[in-house]
């Protein structure tokens, strides 16, 4: 899902404390009783929303998951700026589900694992990795430096927001099947090796009406969330990545 927004940039100390303290409190790596001899690197804070850190190690996370992305080959590959940028947007949709007093379904283990499966048959990436044999998910993971774990994780987040997406925007949209037709033919078929079998239309036909389904709501949420960054507390701490407000558009979550 593309998204549009601006970043609120600052560099003030108070920021900094917090974002440091926020980090130690969360690697329960330094203690008032045990402190370290010499100073050590735990990990990099590049962000705060609210009160919630954003280190170097999410970031790296996230352009290690973007694998997972079946439109990444369409959008070229995933840097740091933009990685941020989809690390604050979910950060911010999450302290929103938090608050709301919607009652948002959190998906089950079944769903999730159902999630895992379809995944590991259809994504394209997969399918020429033959991830749906417990070999070449094995090596699938090991080349991208994955566990099952991280991407459980994954698949549970997504789904939770996709779940809110859906609650909040969905209301009167209906997806048509030529779309659906059109969508197959047109963006999924294009991305599989060729020579490899294809998953019918009738077994993604649920994951292209969501696809489209996020794309229709886009101009929804992206409003929302334009508004959503204004009103919340968003302090980016490396330069370095600054231009992560400027130079992205949006994405999916």
């Amino acid at each position: 899902m593309r998204i549009s927004a601006t970043i609120r940039i600052t560099r003030s100390p108070s920021a900094l404390l917090l974002a440091l303290a926020i980090a130690l409190a969360a690697s329960g790596l330094v203690t008032h009783a045990q402190q370290p001899s010499s100073p050590q690197i735990l990990d990099r804070v590049e962000a705060v929303v609210g009160n919630h850190a954003i280190l170097s190690s999410d970031i790296e996370n996230e352009l290690r998951l973007s694998v997972l992305d079946p439109e990444r080959g369409q959008r070229g590959p995933l840097t740091a700026r933009r990685a941020l940028q989809l690390i604050v947007s979910r950060a911010l949709i999450q302290q929103q589900i938090q608050q709301s007093y919607m009652q948002v379904a959190e998906p089950s283990d079944e769903d999730i694992q159902a999630r895992l499966k379809e995944m590991r048959e259809q994504l394209p990436i997969c399918v020429q990795k033959k991830c749906s044999t417990d070999t070449g998910w094995a090596a699938f993971l090991k080349e991208n430096n994955l566990t099952e774990a991280d991407i459980v994780n994954y698949l549970r987040l997504r789904t939770e927001i996709l779940n809110f997406i859906e609650y909040r925007f969905r209301q009167g949209i209906q997806i048509q099947q030529d779309q659906i037709a059109k969508y197959y033919k047109e963006t999924l078929l294009p991305q599989y090796p060729k020579n490899e079998k294809v998953p019918a239309l009738e077994t993604v036909a649920p994951r292209i009406e969501e696809i489209l389904l996020q794309q229709q709501v886009n101009q929804m949420f992206t409003t929302w969330l334009r508004d959503l960054r204004k009103q919340g507390d968003v302090e980016i701490l490396d330069p370095a990545l600054e231009a992560a407000s400027k130079d992205v558009e949006g994405d999916d979550q």
